[in-house]
């Protein structure tokens, strides 16, 4: 199998807590060939899209210690078609460029892409969530998408709670959220100002969310493949923040699903599979979805720790089944 990772740069990868180098080193010993490449090597030429791709040369003997493969690792560097690849991996951080979406479409019934263009170009922000049909709101808290600052301030005043949180949508692991309280309404018109219009030439969309009871304790990641849940963890924010990512300081515990929480996975997995969405992270609190998370999830090392398990290889014998399939159907036509 041939698989091309579209991803962030290869030497910021962190190899002890990367969840990308762990799927990559689980193909690499698998023997499958896998290349890396970052969305601004995407090119068209002659209606052909090709990626100046580095493709991991094969080694005699693949270190099992996942920082040692990293540090070993060889490249063969190339422009590359990617119509050749049976699979596309897209790993890149968010915002995702709309225009890399453009190149994937001229190849996306030839290869299979994960996650699917169309689902990525629906589920790559934070309106994905906020678009769910809950009107009872049993799985999303109640959420709002704007910029406009006059509707948002009437939206926290007519707020049945004091709290809300608020967020950038184009942001990830934790950047800019906030909790915002009624008792300061004197400073939240200025931090609307700044979080719309603080770029200058641009305005920004925020989020408004309900306050769900229990977030100051953290949120539950659980990573969905397939529609189903393969592993989850607990994250706790430090004291004082209100963010529990990892990458800002977050702390992470053992955790397992509760009832509640394997309801709300099987009915976001089922919308989740008929997007293109095949693997994808889950902010849970409470019961309750915050976010989708479908460019980049992480904490596979983490849950992989706690759990004692290692989730890339049910990620691999996905990959490797879904291509089988694949080649059976064009081998029966």
């Amino acid at each position: 199998m041939k698989i091309c990772f579209i991803m962030y740069p290869w030497q910021r990868i962190d190899p002890k807590q990367d969840s990308s180098i762990r799927i990559i080193h689980e193909m690499v010993l698998r023997g499958h060939e896998v290349a890396v490449t970052h969305p601004s090597n995407l090119t068209i030429r002659d209606s052909i899209t090709l990626s100046l791709c580095k493709t991991i040369k094969p080694q005699a003997k693949v270190s099992g210690n996942i920082p040692s493969f990293y540090k070993s690792v060889e490249f063969d560097e190339k422009m590359r078609p990617l119509q050749e690849f049976d699979v596309i991996f897209m790993r890149d951080n968010p915002p995702l460029d709309a225009l890399v979406l453009n190149f994937l479409d001229s190849i996306k019934d030839d290869v299979f892409i994960l996650n699917a263009v169309d689902g990525l170009r629906e589920a790559n922000n934070k309106i994905y969530t906020a678009a769910y049909y809950d009107p009872t709101r049993e799985l999303i808290p109640a959420t709002h998408v704007s910029k406009n600052i006059d509707y948002l301030l009437r939206i926290i005043e007519e707020s049945e709670n004091d709290k809300m949180i608020m967020k950038p949508l184009d942001g990830f692991g934790g950047s800019g959220v906030i909790v915002i309280e009624k008792s300061a309404m004197h400073n939240i018109k200025s931090l609307l100002d700044f979080y719309i219009n603080g770029n200058k030439g641009k305005s920004n969309y925020v989020i408004l969310q309900e306050y769900v009871e229990g977030a100051e304790d953290g949120d539950v990641r659980v990573l969905m493949l397939h529609g189903e849940p393969i592993g989850a963890l607990r994250r706790r924010p430090l004291k004082g923040d209100v963010r529990s990512n990892i990458s800002v300081g977050g702390s992470v515990e053992k955790y397992t699903l509760t009832k509640q929480d394997k309801i709300l996975c099987k009915k976001v997995g089922e919308k989740l599979v008929r997007d293109g969405i095949y693997y994808a992270g889950l902010d849970i609190i409470n019961g309750k979805l915050i976010e989708v998370n479908v460019l980049s999830p992480g904490t596979i090392k983490d849950i992989n720790k706690l759990n004692n398990v290692k989730l890339q290889r049910k990620i691999a014998d996905y990959l490797e089944k879904v291509v089988a399939g694949i080649h059976a159907e064009k081998a029966s036509k």
